[in-house]
This record gives C-alpha cells, structure tokens and sequence, in this order.
C-alpha cells in the first residue's frame, strides 16, 4: 500500500482544473481562492509571485523562472506578474480561448513573453490528511540543474504537449496534471535534509512507524491496537506510541479512527454500497456505531453526507466539479 497516493487520494473531490497562461510583458494576474489547492508550472520565460498583502505585510515577492513548480497548498489568492510594480488585471479581464486539450488565457502588452500551466487540485480542505497539513503554505522546485528528474521530466512533457496539440493529448494531459501533485510531495519530501526531517518527511521512512501507517491504510477494518501495531513496529507499546505520536502528529488509534473515517467518506462518495457494507469496511461492527462516529466526525449522518455529496456532483458516474 502507497500511503502517501491513498493520503493525496483521500482528499480529492474531483479532478484537476488548468488552463495555459500566455503573457506578454507587461502583465500581471490576480488569481483568486480556490477551494483546494493550486499550482503553477513555468514551462518559458519568468514571473514573479507576489500575495496581494505583500505590501502590506514586507513579504517579499518569490521570482520564477523556467521549470520552476509552485504548489499553494490552500488555495490562497495570489498575483503573477512580469514585474512586482505591474497593476494586476481578474482573470475575467484577459482573453480566453478554448482548446484541446486545455484552454489558453492571454494577456498583456507585446513585450518578453512567459509560458505557464496554472490550475488547481480539488481537495477536500474541511477534513485535511495530517501529511498534506503539515506541509508548508508554499512549495517552490526547481527541476533545473538535474534536480528531481522525475519531476523535470513531468514537466518537460506537459510543456510539450500543450504547447503542439498532437493524437491523444486529450488523455496524455489530464494524466500528466493528475500525476504532477504526486511528484510534487515527493520531491518535497525528498528535500527535507535527513537529518532534520519531521512530521510526514520522516514517518514515510521510518522503520518503525512506516510499516504501521501501511497496515491501518491496507486494512483500515482489522480490530487495531495500539499493541498490535507497535509488535509491526519492533518497539514496546509506549515507544511506538511515543515516536508515532510526535511524527504523525497524532496517537496512533486517534490516527486509525481518522483513516476509517476517511475511508467511509470515500465509500459514502463514490460508491453505491450500503451503509452496513460501509461500516463493515471502515472497521465498525454495527451500523449504529458507525453512524455515531461519523456524525461525531462529519457533523451529519452518513446518509445525508451521500445525498450532499451527490448534489455537488461528488457520485460515482458523476461529471468532476471544475474551477
């Protein structure tokens, strides 16, 4: 079992939202929140980064350049700019022509010229995985100088298949942005220094809590102790508890109870099976129980999370919700 694709997974409502933004200096862009998270990807030329309270706050503006990738892990309003002093325009004020297999927004003057994929994952930030959490507000990678190559040559193929509309694109791009969040996290994870790495950057390596997250993510129904996990992690019950707790963020059964909530939620979303078949499967014995613990988790019972969800398009066979 992949932890880290099942934590990424157990957040998405819905697939990626993108667009291609062509920009002709001078230009600036003000983007606005999106429930989830967004991403910019340089594919030519440069730009800044700026939020709009950078003047406000000394912030100072973050400069891009070619293959740069930038992950907003809440979705914050933002501004793009060839320069930090150029006004910004809304989206609504640029030109805007459909495609294949994305769009393209188009702005600015006749100047140097900057290529960029910008777009948004849908996540689910109501009930946030602890891995995506404890990440930081902004991530920035460069996939220049050799580095993350799996990531730079994520990059180089979307550059090149949306910038020459060829067979298949339809498939090929959508795919590609699907699997870009994925090689994000991981080059970040990647990053952190070894020796000094926390949280998530440290659980999914570490030979005593990675083996435990594996068991509760393979089967979330087992009858889980904390003794149980803790004979997976070659520690005494206290240890484990101790060194789970401090990279995880949270006890171990608080951990599992989280998973199995999330599960449900999944199930409840994206599946027809009924609530007994939902509970049995999320680890709980009755569906009294299971009902108890999920509106004590979601704030309403399990059958009335399935309608809501539906209304929003969330159901199986349903048309994913865009930006």
């Amino acid at each position: 079992m992949d932890v880290l694709t099942e934590a990424v997974a157990s957040m998405r409502t819905g697939r990626p939202a993108s667009v291609r933004t062509d920009g002709r200096a001078p230009w600036a862009l003000r983007l606005p929140a999106v429930e989830g998270a967004g991403f910019h990807v340089v594919l030519e030329g440069g730009c800044w980064l700026l939020s709009p309270r950078d003047a406000a706050s000394h912030r100072e503006p973050v400069r891009l350049e070619t293959g740069d990738v930038v992950f907003l892990r809440d979705g914050r309003a933002h501004i793009l700019a060839d320069d930090p002093s150029t006004p910004p325009v809304d989206g609504n004020s640029a030109s805007f022509r459909p495609g294949s297999p994305i769009g393209t927004l188009s702005l600015g003057g006749d100047g140097p010229r900057t290529g960029l994929l910008c777009g948004a994952y849908h996540l689910d930030q109501g009930r946030p995985h602890p891995l995506v959490r404890q990440l930081p507000a902004m991530i920035r990678l460069t996939t220049r100088d050799g580095r993350h190559p799996e990531l730079s040559a994520a990059v180089r193929l979307l550059g090149a298949e949306v910038g020459d509309a060829r067979p298949g694109a339809d498939g090929i791009v959508p795919s590609l942005i699907d699997a870009l969040l994925l090689y994000i996290l991981r080059a970040w994870l990647e990053e952190c220094p070894k020796e000094s790495a926390g949280g998530w950057a440290a659980a999914l390596g570490d030979p005593a809590v990675a083996p435990a997250l594996t068991a509760v993510h393979e089967a979330p129904e087992a009858a889980w102790t904390v003794e149980s996990l803790a004979e997976r992690s070659g520690l005494s019950r206290a240890a484990f508890a101790r060194r789970f707790t401090t990279l995880v963020g949270e006890p171990p059964v608080a951990y599992l109870t989280r998973w199995r909530m999330t599960v449900a939620g999944r199930l409840l979303r994206e599946s027809d099976a009924p609530l007994a078949v939902v509970a049995t499967r999320s680890g709980y014995g009755s569906e009294f129980a299971f009902a108890k613990a999920f509106k004590r988790a979601y704030g309403q019972a399990p059958g009335g999370y399935r309608r809501a969800a539906r209304g929003r398009g969330d159901g199986p066979g349903s048309v994913p919700r865009s930006a």
